[in-house]
């Protein structure tokens, strides 16, 4: 199965369109909404919310602050337990 260019969906077998640059790379769009916002308006996959790159960045963002909330936690708490261990 081909993925559209844009959102990342599957396409069906013989669905939807095929657009090729002069250059030769072809892009494949499951709707004219994809077509549009990639060849006509430039727009990035990654900062149009309702395509599956959005989704996929989105998630890696909140695992990285998660993992750096958890680290900062960490050494607060090494912190505390150094000082403590230097107060006895």
């Amino acid at each position: 199965m081909v993925k559209c260019s844009f959102c990342g969906q599957d396409l069906p077998q013989g669905g939807g369109k095929i657009y090729a640059k002069k250059d030769g790379t072809t892009f494949h769009f499951c709707s004219n909404k994809c077509e549009k916002n990639l060849v006509f308006l430039k727009r990035k996959p990654a900062k149009t919310k309702w395509t599956n790159a959005y989704n996929k960045l989105k998630t890696t963002m909140k695992t990285a602050k998660e993992h750096e909330k958890t680290s900062k936690e960490e050494t607060k708490k090494d912190k505390g337990a150094k000082k403590w261990e230097e107060h006895l």
